[in-house]
């Protein structure tokens, strides 16, 4: 087997199981979960009906690159949400659809990076596990970029030394931040950028939390809209990541898409050929429901302010808690270790929330993920409220 499949770390998930095997939690309250990001509002009916009318074609093969008229949605989208120009965005030639991020960050990876022992991919720390793993298994090394709070919890991207910079060839952003919320302003984008043309390395920012926001007058900026600005048309050294399954609430529809760069999408689409990860003819005919829709998008997001609004101001009194720019998530400090917490509230209360160091690696002699936690609003609102009440309780005890 390949030999750098013995650098994957357990993913964080498996690590919270064990640290909640070791306790047990009281049978007479109902478990509720804030560790995993999955979306619990229901799905929009509109896209569940065009599922339902297009059953028939599970008998075709689906193509790689996808339907034109799924390409020509998503690039119509972009251009309205992130201010294109219009028509530079190609459903030709800047678009691919893909079976979510994680299969495209994972897949992009494998096709972007030249193999070397000095190939660097950098992200931010703490991060989505995929950027990692992708990393080791293409034949590179991950370079951490802490995220902390006294820089609003965006990396110090004048503090990366210039010989990283040469030998970076990927640079992860996620931007609205999974998992502390954070949103990369344009000007950051726009020096990023500078610096790719100068060390010529591409910029993939995953950016599925791009519609989970609080304040409409404010979207959060995207990587495709600062080349925009920059008059960049072409989208030179750039990609973006986008999902409906935050979006839309449709998490097992597996479907989302890369756009960008059409000088790295054309060798891209050729290993996706080979790697054989076409989508469903049904799902792609749903998702152009999905990406043409956004008036449940807008209630989506009212649904999250009024669970933010509601689990903030519970405990607000007992915690030091933030409301963040965009995101569904709560990046919470703890008054103990980060693990001890998730595990004494799991055994007290049993509400589950994801310790902030499963999520970090050690950089700079740092954890930036420890003495938090992550806690995932994606419950119902009485559910959330009901894990904020005894969230507090327990913090109470300590």
């Amino acid at each position: 087997m390949n030999r750098d499949l013995s650098l994957l770390q357990p993913y964080p998930f498996e690590k919270l199981t064990a640290l909640k095997a070791e306790v047990t939690p009281p049978a007479d309250l109902d478990h509720i979960a804030l560790s995993i990001g999955e979306p619990k509002h229901p799905s929009p009916p509109f896209v569940q009906a065009c599922l339902n009318d297009n059953m028939d074609k599970l008998a075709n093969y689906p193509t790689t690159k996808g339907l034109v008229e799924l390409r020509q949605a998503i690039a119509d989208w972009c251009t309205r949400r992130f201010s294109l120009v219009e028509g530079s965005l190609s459903a030709e030639h800047n678009v691919l659809p893909v079976n979510g991020t994680r299969e495209a960050i994972f897949a992009f990876t494998q096709a972007a990076i030249n193999r070397s022992p000095d190939a660097l991919v950098l992200s931010p720390n703490p991060f989505y596990q995929i950027y990692e793993g992708a990393t080791y298994l293409a034949g590179a090394t991950p370079y951490y970029l802490n995220c902390l709070e006294e820089n609003g919890f965006i990396p110090d991207y004048d503090a990366i030394p210039e010989d990283v910079w040469e030998r970076c060839q990927l640079l992860f952003l996620c931007s609205p931040s999974n998992p502390t919320g954070a949103v990369t302003d344009l000007d950051t984008l726009k020096k990023l950028i500078a610096l790719s043309d100068k060390h010529d390395f591409i910029i993939a920012s995953d950016e599925c939390y791009s519609e989970i926001y609080l304040n409409e007058e404010r979207p959060p900026v995207g990587l495709l809209q600062a080349c925009a600005e920059l008059g960049r048309n072409d989208y030179q050294n750039c990609v973006v990541m986008h999902s409906l399954s935050k979006r839309s609430n449709l998490p097992g529809l597996r479907s989302g898409f890369i756009a960008g760069d059409a000088a790295l999408l054309e060798p891209f689409l050729a290993y996706r050929t080979y790697h054989g990860s076409s989508m469903p003819i049904q799902h792609q005919l749903a998702s152009i429901a999905a990406w043409s829709d956004e008036d449940h998008v807008l209630d989506n997001r009212d649904q999250y302010r009024h669970k933010f609004d509601a689990v903030i101001n519970t405990l607000s009194p007992v915690i030091d808690v933030k409301r963040p720019e965009a995101s569904f998530y709560l990046w919470v400090k703890t008054p103990i270790a980060d693990d001890k917490f998730a595990q004494g509230l799991f055994a007290s209360q049993n509400v589950t929330v994801l310790p902030g160091s499963y999520l970090s690696r050690t950089a700079n002699n740092q954890v930036p993920g420890a003495g938090y936690v992550r806690m995932a609003l994606v419950a119902t609102v009485d559910e959330c409220v009901e894990a904020a009440q005894r969230i507090r309780h327990y913090i109470e005890t300590l």
